[in-house]
């Protein structure tokens, strides 16, 4: 069974920093891909970064120059930097992780944390 805790998400006011970590556990063999989303109620949900067991990475464009993704491979953790907070930013962010376990290959999400950017 592999697992994927989120922490870090809450209150904070625009143009802060918060800075999500997610680890990962269970019988895991190897990591490929780990990726942060997010979604507000009745919208979409979309891929903020998402970052290689090489430590090649990719942004959506709006966060492009204030989020920062990054891995501790030896620990299955990722994080994810946010700097110069916007209001419409608020939402569940979601870990998600491309894993290879004792049953195979298998994508799995976290349970999600609360980002609130607000006066």
């Amino acid at each position: 069974q592999v697992q994927l805790v989120e922490s870090g998400g809450g209150l904070v006011q625009p143009g802060g920093s918060l800075r999500l970590s997610c680890a990962a556990s269970g019988s895991i063999f190897s990591i490929n891909a780990m990726g942060w989303y997010r979604q507000a109620p009745g919208k979409q949900r979309e891929l903020v970064a998402v970052i290689t067991s090489g430590r090649m990475t990719n942004y959506e464009d709006s966060v492009k120059g204030r989020f920062t993704i990054s891995r501790d491979n030896a620990e299955n953790t990722v994080y994810l930097q946010m700097n110069s907070l916007k209001p419409e930013e608020t939402d569940v962010y979601y870990c998600n992780a491309d894993v290879y376990g004792a049953i195979g290959r298998l994508n799995c999400w976290g349970q999600g944390t609360q980002v609130t950017v607000s006066s």
